[in-house]
């Protein structure tokens, strides 16, 4: 299933059962959801399990990478930044899992990747602190199911590296 000029990205998901916008913004559309929830920019069902997927592609990455700082306003102001958007990206998984789960389209295993334009070692970064919100497997002894199979932040040279069977290629414009 091809996606096209998704925040100026095209997917192809060769193997899937269905893929569709889910913050779908157009009322006329059946995937449409209208709640007052976040939602994951793409959801794919596959056979086996479901993707999850938010794409941020920044103007201004460095405004969100806390280790490179002019002064201690910069560096404050950048882990603001960071801070803000790992709660965000947690917010927008679990808010989607949510709708999900009241639609009972949670059968499968999830697996959550975020696609930014940041370098590897700051999606690394930004990988480690979403793996312990979210929390990746079964993260009480009490639950019966696992919220997230697996988390993963990439950039699209390690998106296309890391899914070949999922091209993904930049079009145009989706700056945040």
């Amino acid at each position: 299933m091809k996606l096209e000029n998704v925040d100026g990205f095209t997917f192809n998901f060769i193997d899937a059962v269905n893929a569709f916008v889910f913050d779908e913004k157009d009322k006329s559309k059946a995937t449409f959801h209208g709640q007052p929830m976040k939602a994951v920019d793409i959801l794919v069902e596959l056979a086996d399990a479901y993707l999850f997927i938010e794409i941020k592609n920044f103007e201004d990455a460095q405004a969100y990478d806390e280790r490179k700082f002019s002064d201690d306003d910069d560096s404050k102001k950048k882990h603001d930044n960071f801070k803000w958007l790992k709660n965000y990206l947690k917010y927008k998984y679990r808010d989607s899992y949510l709708f999900r789960h009241a639609e009972e389209m949670v059968d499968k295993p999830i697996h959550y990747i975020c696609l930014l334009n940041f370098d590897n070692a700051l999606n690394s970064i930004m990988e480690k602190k979403l793996k312990q919100e979210l929390p990746i497997g079964k993260a009480s002894r009490r639950w019966r199911r696992e919220l997230v199979a697996s988390c993963q932040v990439v950039n699209l040279e390690k998106w296309n590296r890391n899914f070949p069977k999922w091209p993904v290629l930049y079009i145009a414009g989706g700056a945040v």
